[in-house]
């Protein structure tokens, strides 16, 4: 395993899914909480989203309850929580730890490694923190929780241009 996008997970509705399946196209993984103060950026993410999408962009949300229990819901309480109240339509998946420690998600364990993503590596901060894939599946930058969908669309634009 040598990228990102070379895990196995559950999306929000329990069917193993393949990272890979998003290689070629550029992803934010985020770790995300519907009892967060920073939950409103569900929002602009959804903004993000529908303003890239077809340019090959994708957003990847990952429930975490691991910061201060904000995201208590099951599964299905989750997913009509995000669709409810901010029509998320990118994809969800089941929740995960985020935080180091033995029952990490392997996915996160990658992320926050010195050894396997070198220049990115640190625990998560909070929910909400942001990881850009790049379209080889390589991670390119990382933001931190309270970088906004806004900021990040800068610099969508210019890799979008390049």
């Amino acid at each position: 395993m040598n990228e990102p996008l070379n895990f196995q997970v559950k999306d929000i509705n329990g069917k193993d899914v393949s990272l890979n399946a998003y290689l070629g196209k550029m992803v934010l993984l985020v770790n995300v909480a519907s009892k967060c103060g920073l939950t409103p950026q569900y929002r602009g993410l959804q903004s993000l989203y529908e303003s890239y999408r077809d340019r090959g962009f994708v957003i990847l949300g990952f429930p975490s309850n691991d910061f201060l229990g904000q995201e208590p819901g099951t599964e299905a309480e989750i997913k009509e929580f995000c669709e409810i109240n901010y029509k998320v339509d990118f994809p969800l998946f089941a929740k995960v730890k985020v935080k180091k420690g033995e029952n990490q998600a392997p996915l996160y364990k990658y992320l926050t490694e010195k050894e396997t993503n070198p220049g990115f590596e640190g625990e998560i901060e909070w929910n909400f923190q942001k990881f850009l894939i790049s379209k080889e599946g390589k991670t390119i930058k990382r933001y931190s929780p309270k970088t906004t969908p806004e900021e990040i669309s800068m610099d969508l634009e210019k890799l979008f241009t390049e």
